[in-house]
């Protein structure tokens, strides 16, 4: 299966920090699965962590990506077209792409965001 990590769910990966519900830590270990980031996930990361607002390291972060195989996705004019037509649920720019992401190369997008859980999008989180 192809799944798509929302960014709460790659920083609570990268940092092990217990928040992860079960069934998606093993759904993200489970090398049988293809684990992808957006490069909107990185970019608000890199962002967050510049304004004082994630204590990171992203250097470990990349590195770390590149050592479980994680494939990271580049921002396609497809996904940006689909914004378009994207309904007005969810305001923040960073989900808005990531959704889009997920509808156009049908993937499951792990995620707790109940607003995404609004959009027409197969999601997971258990």
């Amino acid at each position: 299966m192809r799944y798509l990590l929302d960014t709460h769910a790659l920083i609570w990966y990268s940092e092990h920090s217990g928040r992860l519900p079960r069934m998606t830590e093993e759904i993200i270990d489970n090398p049988k699965n293809t684990i992808y980031v957006s490069a909107a996930s990185l970019w608000e990361i890199a962002i967050k962590v510049n304004l004082g607002k994630l204590d990171l390291s992203f250097d470990n972060l990349l590195g770390e990506l590149k050592s479980v195989k994680f494939q990271i996705l580049p921002i396609e004019n497809i996904y940006l077209k689909r914004l378009l037509d994207l309904p007005k649920i969810h305001k923040d720019p960073f989900d808005r792409i990531i959704i889009t992401t997920a509808q156009e190369e049908d993937m499951i997008l792990l995620t707790s965001d109940e607003n995404i859980h609004k959009y027409d999008v197969s999601w997971r989180w258990q």
